[in-house]
């Protein structure tokens, strides 16, 4: 079992910035990718950004490309999403989620159902 815990949500202004960070604790010699995914009101859950625990490769959503960043350390079994240039349309519940697949594809990692362990969330609000 891995368990995940988010942390880093809060309340800022548009074109602020945050730091979420995803502590990974349990088996996690079993991940092969992390994922951050969002939820907001009235949207599906999506995939944000994403990493493979060796840390070889990236994926980001559009939307996002050149405002976050994702990285991980893997001594302290850390994945820290930087979120830059904040809008109002960011504002969900951020969650990170570990694999255990050895997904390939975008459109694998971008897949809800490819993830075994989902941390409980953490709320970023951006106001206008």
């Amino acid at each position: 079992q891995v368990q995940l815990v988010e942390s880093g949500g809060g309340l800022v202004q548009a074109g602020g910035s945050l730091r979420l960070s995803c502590a990974a604790s349990g088996r996690t010699g079993s991940i092969y990718v992390v994922g951050w995914f969002r939820w907001a009101p009235g949207k599906e859950r999506e995939l944000v950004s994403a990493i493979t625990w060796s840390g070889d490769r990236t994926y980001y959503a559009d939307s996002v490309k050149g405002r976050f960043a994702i990285s991980r350390d893997n001594a302290k079994n850390m994945v820290y999403l930087q979120v830059n240039s904040l809008k109002p349309e960011d504002t969900a519940v951020y969650y990170c989620a570990a694999s255990r697949q050895h997904l390939s594809s975008g459109s694998a990692v971008a897949s809800l159902g490819q993830y075994d362990y989902w941390g409980p969330g953490t709320q970023v609000t951006v106001s206008s």
